[in-house]
């Protein structure tokens, strides 16, 4: 989601000390594309938005290594706690490299594109926040699973093959398209007209791309006013912030499943 939020407050030296602890677990992962395992269940996690509450419920519910939690992003911003969110979230990281994963949305992107308004980046001086903006864009862009689901924060890149996705380059178009790409069942393209130009795709696009990457289902957030299902069914998006007002959900893929479209996912409410 692109923006919003209410005035920004000054964070405390000792959040800001919390945030840059995690952060110490950041850095290169060599690539920008998580290898999901075949043989345990994978939690997806939509925007949370500053909801540490959404983010604890899920990484208490969910506990590793029994499960693969992914988070697609968008954890600052707009909610009530976006430093103590990010924290948790990075702190759950180190404890289990390979049980959580924080994926790039725009908020995370923020350096590369910066917008206004963006309360939790107004929150911090700026060396704090140059900081905050360097680790960050270490982040990955998408995580694959073998069963032919992908997930990420936005939209499709116009790739030949999934693997490309660990090549993509910040600030790209690719990179924008799946930090801030939006879809439409509209035959669009181009942008949909806001300030921040953001990037538009119908289902002549996701169909495309989808079948030359191999792709089943599509698990993304980012765009509130979007449909749950798109496309046949087979892209899902998910919310899980109490900055929307709606429904906090979680969508799960269990070990041995081969998903033909986002209903064999299970949806949870938190």
């Amino acid at each position: 989601m692109p923006s919003g939020g209410s005035a920004a407050t000054v964070t405390s030296v000792t959040e800001v000390s919390r945030l840059l602890r995690a952060l110490e677990g950041v850095g290169p992962t060599g690539g920008r594309l998580v290898r999901l395992p075949a043989d345990r269940r994978v939690v997806f996690v939509g925007d949370t938005h500053g909801d540490a509450d959404a983010s604890a419920r899920v990484l208490a519910s969910y506990p590793r290594p029994g499960s693969v939690v992914v988070f697609l992003g968008d954890a600052v911003d707009r909610g009530p706690d976006s430093v103590g969110n990010l924290a948790l979230i990075l702190e759950a990281k180190r404890a289990s490299p390979d049980g959580v994963h924080l994926l790039m949305g725009n908020h995370e992107g923020w350096a590369m594109a910066p917008f206004r308004p963006a309360d939790f980046w107004a929150s911090l001086a700026s060396d704090a926040a140059a900081t905050v903006a360097a680790r960050l864009c270490d982040l990955p862009l998408a995580a694959w699973h073998p069963s032919g689901v992908l997930a990420l924060h936005g939209a499709l890149p116009e790739l030949s093959r999934i693997e490309e996705i660990d090549r993509i380059s910040l600030g790209s178009a690719d990179w924008r398209r799946v930090t801030w790409g939006d879809w439409s069942e509209a035959d669009v393209g181009g942008t949909s007209g806001d300030l921040l130009g953001r990037p538009c795709f119908g289902r002549e696009v996701f169909d495309r791309i989808a079948r030359r990457l191999g792709i089943r289902v599509l698990v993304r957030s980012h765009q509130p006013d979007a449909p749950t299902l798109l496309f046949d069914d087979r892209c899902l998006t998910l919310f899980t912030s109490c900055a929307y007002g709606g429904t906090r959900r979680v969508a799960i893929l269990e070990p041995g499943r081969a998903p033909r479209s986002a209903r064999d996912l299970l949806l949870v409410e938190l």
